[in-house]
């Protein structure tokens, strides 16, 4: 098994909010990030997806098709995007970090994985150069 990773970059903005609480407490909680007007980032997205070398390509997934999937599930819906206002998995979930690696790995485990030959690993986003979240899946593992 070997382990391959595609990077991608999207801009978006994006504020915390947790509706069932006040106005107080979630400014209290989430401080400048609860600014409704939301604030935003240049993330960058790592895909990490595992399986076994193709002998007669040498690839575990074909890059370019990684890229396109990419793109087309997660880099076209989010870039440019107001996250809380436009994108349909943060109606009803706060666009953290953590919550934006979730959704992307629910975006791509379904096509990566229906593609063959490989399995989605690890989805790891960057919201700043010091600050990512990484998201193994539900049982929490490298997919090895």
């Amino acid at each position: 098994m070997i382990l391959l990773t595609r990077r991608a970059t999207f801009s978006a903005s994006h504020y915390y909010w947790n509706p069932s609480w006040s106005e107080q407490q979630n400014e209290a909680v989430f401080g400048r990030c609860a600014n409704r007007n939301g604030h935003g980032h240049n993330y960058t997205l790592e895909v990490t997806v595992t399986g076994t070398v193709d002998p007669v390509t040498g690839f575990v997934v074909d890059l370019k098709w990684l890229k396109d999937v990419i793109e087309e599930q997660v880099i076209s819906v989010y870039d440019h995007r107001h996250l809380n206002l436009e994108v349909p998995e943060f109606a009803d979930s706060i666009p953290t970090t953590e919550n934006i690696a979730i959704a992307v790995w629910n975006r791509l485990e379904v096509p990566v994985a229906e593609a063959g030959g490989a399995m989605l690993s690890r989805v790891r986003v960057y919201e700043t150069n010091d600050i990512f979240a990484e998201y193994r899946g539900e049982k929490g593992e490298t997919r090895i």
